[in-house]
């Protein structure tokens, strides 16, 4: 470490306690997407404190934050997430929605927030030949879409992430780089420079005619069975899938039948397509489509396709050296391990969105107990979960703008962006889509026909 970065990590050290109280008052207390008011105010009040230029409201509920004054050379972006899970048995669970934060954003949060304490620092901030922007973004996880949709409906937003809609707006036309971060349930340090899947929603609605199931079921159209046609239809789509790929397809029965001895008259599905691809996961869509309107024809029923689009792969950098000098100086004697380029993942997340427009390094560390995404996530060590993340946030802040910004310059001189800004709105305009296929029944038979 040079001189700059041991007083950053002493700064960070000396304001330990506050930061850890930060992460773990946003632990006690979570919201879901889109909804992170009392974590925005908090967010924004810490960056106030701190004398800096702070806007709020973006997206909804998102809060960025500028170190300098604006064009003051390369922008490198600290992003925190701000949202929870709807995981209501959580030991911390919101009593009234049931957000829990199983997925450990708060501790980016607060990470986010410890950065800003030590590079706040006027002869911190004076060895930066760039800006810095604390980012508290909203709505990572993508939940309770039902409500997203009617938030869009009503204007309050047009896609169904986050970073999704801050790209929508242009908050993030004045960044070069972003830096994010996730936390994990096992004591390790990771450069998460890897690729990952994309995906888009799709949210379906049978339209049948009830009757009753025992006195006279050929009155009605059972929406239940087109949905269970258009379900075994996915199925034998799947090995049309290419291995290379990596499509996942999953969805759920989100409203059923309303009793057994009804012919049910609305069904709804909900499905996620995924795939390592655009034109990959777009085709397999496009067959979980036709799957749709099998059940359709086949009962009579109507239906309706609403597509939404959800994130874009992750684009890995060709070089996350910075990253990995940085968590060599704070992990101590456990090994730092090192996703590249040439490793896949198979989950999704809205930090490919930025990815495909600007570079993106991503780190891992440690802190929970348990498994993410499940109520049994718990805090292990505060310093650990909250600490270090806010130490490599800031540290590699610093290696990417000292010395005349090189090793941000580098990263921005390699970089290829997959899509223009208007190429991704043209893209994700392009998703949202609903299909409508009228119902088909056949005339009833004449009941009291009884020629052979």
């Amino acid at each position: 470490m040079d001189r700059t970065e041991e007083k950053i990590c002493r700064l960070i050290d000396a304001h330990r306690e506050e930061i850890i109280a930060f992460g773990q008052d946003l632990w006690t207390h979570a919201e879901l997407g889109f909804q992170e008011h009392r974590t925005a105010g908090k967010f924004a009040a810490a960056m106030r404190a701190l004398g800096l230029d702070t806007q709020e409201g973006l997206a909804v509920t998102g809060v960025k934050s500028f170190l300098k004054p604006r064009g003051s050379g390369p922008v490198v972006c600290l992003m925190g997430e701000f949202d929870g899970l709807p995981i209501p048995t959580h030991q911390y669970a919101n009593p009234a929605t049931g957000a829990a934060h199983c997925c450990g954003h708060h501790a980016q949060t607060a990470g986010v927030m410890g950065a800003a304490l030590a590079l706040a620092d006027p002869e911190i901030a004076e060895a930066l030949d760039g800006n810095v922007v604390f980012f508290g973004v909203p709505a990572e996880e993508y939940v309770e879409i039902e409500k997203r949709e009617q938030m869009r409906r009503e204007g309050l937003l047009r896609y169904g992430c986050g970073k999704c809609e801050l790209l929508r707006l242009g908050a993030l036309d004045d960044v070069d780089i972003v830096v994010g971060h996730h936390a994990s349930c096992t004591k390790k340090y990771c450069v998460a420079n890897r690729s990952c899947n994309g995906f888009v929603t799709k949210m379906i609605r049978f339209e049948g005619r009830a009757a009753h199931a025992a006195g006279e079921p050929q009155a009605g159209l059972d929406a239940m069975n087109a949905a269970l046609i258009a379900m075994h239809a996915v199925d034998v789509q799947r090995e049309s899938f290419r291995d290379q790929d990596t499509i996942r397809v999953h969805g759920r029965l989100s409203k059923g039948a309303e009793a057994a001895n009804i012919i049910a008259e609305d069904v709804r599905l909900e499905y996620s397509v995924r795939g390592r691809t655009i034109p990959a996961y777009l085709d397999a869509a496009k067959k979980l489509d036709r799957s749709m309107r099998a059940g359709a024809v086949a009962t009579g029923c109507g239906v309706t396709i609403r597509t939404l689009p959800g994130n874009l792969p992750i684009v890995p950098v060709k070089d996350a050296g910075v990253m990995a000098e940085v968590l060599g100086l704070v992990c101590g004697d456990t090994p730092v391990t090192c996703t590249g380029p040439d490793f896949h993942s198979t989950s999704s997340g809205d930090y490919g969105d930025v990815s495909c427009l600007m570079p993106l390094l991503q780190f891992n560390t440690g802190g929970f107990r348990g498994a993410f995404h499940s109520p049994d996530v718990e805090e292990d060590d505060p310093y650990e979960a909250y600490v270090v993340p806010a130490k490599i946030f800031a540290l590699t802040a610093y290696r990417l703008l000292r010395s005349g910004a090189d090793r941000a310059k580098s990263i921005l001189e390699e970089f290829r962006p997959t899509l223009t800004r208007e190429q991704y709105l043209e893209l994700m305009e392009g998703m949202l889509s609903e299909e409508r296929v009228e119902p088909q029944p056949l005339p009833l038979l004449d009941p009291a026909s009884t020629v052979v």
